[in-house]
């Protein structure tokens, strides 16, 4: 039996804002793994690892360990002691039984992807939006106080024709679901209306959890539509207001939004909004 067989398997990588491209990559790799397609799975993990991903080098690390060739295992207790000394708990876990190693794959030190003899699925022209069951596992992961508002939030989002997933992105970025959150301009509840806006998507409470995500996701609605499902236009417009993105012709130059942008695409992963099929 290989060595990996008698470790805990791991799940769905968590919803980070890791940079997007990488985050996809790792996402590829766990779901050629699925099924059972080591060789690809070794690509995408290559080549987020090459980035500097920490948790790309643990999980090819993870997949390596599968390897019967000698190299390989050698390969896989480096690549997990890289992780570990980068504060990888899971890999130092593993590294405690398997032991370190120096012998990195070619991959990280040339470029060079592992060698495959399946075809390479074609890119998306788009990049699709994080995984449903990525954020699932993001939910389950949150106490219980937050993780019942961000099923609130992913139950109400399809009402208002808006993808739960970009909604739960936005919600995170501002309050971190907590509905009594007050910025310092003003901005207040789970989705972070100021008042003006709350009274303009008729919030009279802007403390109650779901008059606030009834008036957030009708605000967010309206600026997809507006800006024709861009996600960038619309996120730096509910950070800034959409009269800035229009003087501006685009994202503002504002140190805060552009950093809020940022971090929506990461968490949300396209650049395009998908709008949730017909309830």
């Amino acid at each position: 039996m290989a060595l990996a067989m008698t470790l805990p398997t791991d799940g769905p990588p968590e919803w980070t804002d890791e940079p997007p491209r990488l985050s996809r990559w790792i996402e590829e790799g766990y779901e050629a793994q699925l099924r059972h397609e080591p060789l690809v799975a070794a690509d995408r993990y290559c080549a987020a690892a090459r980035f500097g991903s920490v948790e790309a080098q643990y999980r090819l690390g993870r997949l390596y360990l599968d390897r019967n060739d000698t190299q390989g295992r050698l390969e896989a207790r480096s690549l997990l002691a890289l992780a570990a000394q980068r504060g990888h708990e899971r890999a130092a876990a593993v590294v405690a039984q398997t032991g370190f190693a120096d012998a990195l794959p070619d991959c990280l030190l040339t470029g060079r992807a592992p060698v495959f003899d399946v075809p390479r699925p074609p890119e998306p022209q788009v990049e699709p939006a994080v995984p449903e069951e990525v954020v699932e596992r993001y939910i389950l992961a949150l106490p219980r106080d937050k993780q019942r508002h961000a099923r609130l939030i992913r139950h109400l989002a399809p009402r208002f024709d808006v993808d739960y997933r970009l909604a739960l992105a936005i919600a995170r970025a501002e309050s971190n679901f907590d509905p009594n959150a007050v910025s310092p301009k003003n901005a207040q509840g789970l989705m972070q209306l100021i008042p003006d806006t709350a009274a303009r998507f008729g919030v009279r409470n802007a403390f109650d959890p779901e008059q606030n995500v009834r008036g957030g996701l009708a605000y967010l609605r309206w600026l997809l539509a507006r800006f024709n499902g861009d996600v960038a236009l619309a996120s730096a417009a509910y950070n800034a207001g959409e009269g800035a993105v229009d003087r501006h012709g685009g994202v503002p130059p504002y140190q805060e939004t552009r950093q809020y942008v940022q971090r929506i695409l990461h968490f949300y992963r396209s650049p395009v909004h998908a709008r949730p099929s017909p309830m």
